[in-house]
Formats: C-alpha cells, structure tokens, sequence
C-alpha cells in the first residue's frame, strides 16, 4: 500500500532529516572518545577549546554588546571558531581565554594582557572522579599575577565546562571540548 506524501510533508521530512545530521557532524567533531578522554585526562596532557563563554553578569553586557553590529544577545558569547583555550600537562597550564565581566581592579598594559591569560609552571592540579562519570578537576596557578582558581568539569565523552574564579572580578563560565595536545614540532 503506497500512501501519498504531500511536498509539505517532504518539505517538513528533508529539514528534519538536514538538522540531524548537522546536530551529527557537530557532536562527532566536538567530542573525543570515552577512551582517548579517558587517556588524555588520566595523563594530564590535554586542551580545553573553549566554543561559548557566560559570563556573570549578563545583563550588563548585553547592556554593551547590543550596541554592536551582529550581536544576537542572550549572554552567552559564541566563541567557535576562535582560539580561545586552556592547555594542561603535567608540568605547564597555559590559559588563553577572554574575559566578559566586572573587573574590580584594572588591569594595564596592552591588549595582549587582558583576558585570561597566563603560563605556569608552578601550580596545584587535582583530579577527582565524578559519580555520573567524568572529572572534576582543580587548578591553581602559583606564580601568577592574578590569584586564579579554574574549575573545570570533563565528561566521559569529551565536553567541559570550565568556571574561573578570581578575586579581582567576577567569574566566568567556558563551555567547550577537551582534545588532545598536538605534538610540538622539532625544528
């Protein structure tokens, strides 16, 4: 028995079938597996990619950010396609991450200074197991400026969020991806 299908029907079908796989393709290029996760964690040698940030305060940002072109609101910041991270292995951090927020103490200098930015080599790690699955997982920088406290949040499939704490301004929340450290070239 054949039943007809009306063009709107198909018309309806095709977009659900086009929004399936995109929500397809984005998940399998933002997630690693429960293996590889499990390894790069375990091994402390793995980078955080940043794709949203939210900050605290939202409403005054919006306040801000409405004023520019191309802003859609809603305060979360889309970051994809930037290269805003944080890398993690046994004997560095290094944070390159923007900042959206109230900042209690200014900071001075250049452009380059602002943000979450930072490389030690000093500094406390500690990674605990989650009961649903995942990390959670503690970092405090010893021999930076600014006195920072980075939680972040891994599940077993490869996602994190990412809160940084900090007692010269409010804190931010990274949503993102854990992926592994890509080897460094030798020259």
């Amino acid at each position: 028995m054949n039943i007809p299908i009306k063009p709107v029907q198909m018309k309806t079908l095709k977009n659900i079938l086009l929004i399936a796989l995109l929500f397809t393709a984005v998940k399998s290029k933002a997630q690693t597996d429960n293996v590889t996760t499990a390894r790069i964690v375990e091994a402390q040698n793995y980078v955080f990619v940043a794709t949203t940030a939210l900050p605290l305060n939202a409403a005054d940002i919006n306040q801000i950010m409405n004023r520019m072109p191309g802003y859609n609101g809603g305060g979360t910041i889309n970051l994809s396609g930037s290269s805003y991270d944080l890398s993690v292995t046994k004997d560095s951090v290094v944070s390159y991450l923007p900042y959206y927020g109230r900042s209690y103490t200014p900071k001075y200098g250049t452009l380059d200074e602002n943000g979450i930015k930072f490389k030690t080599k000093k500094f406390d790690y500690k990674s605990s197991p989650r009961k649903k699955g995942g990390w959670n997982i503690a970092v405090r920088p010893k021999d930076v400026k600014d006195n920072y406290t980075l939680n972040l949040v891994i599940t077993e499939s490869g996602y994190g969020t990412l809160t940084v704490n900090n007692n010269n301004q409010q804190s931010i929340t990274f949503n993102g991806y854990i992926a592994e450290t890509k080897p460094k070239k030798k020259s």
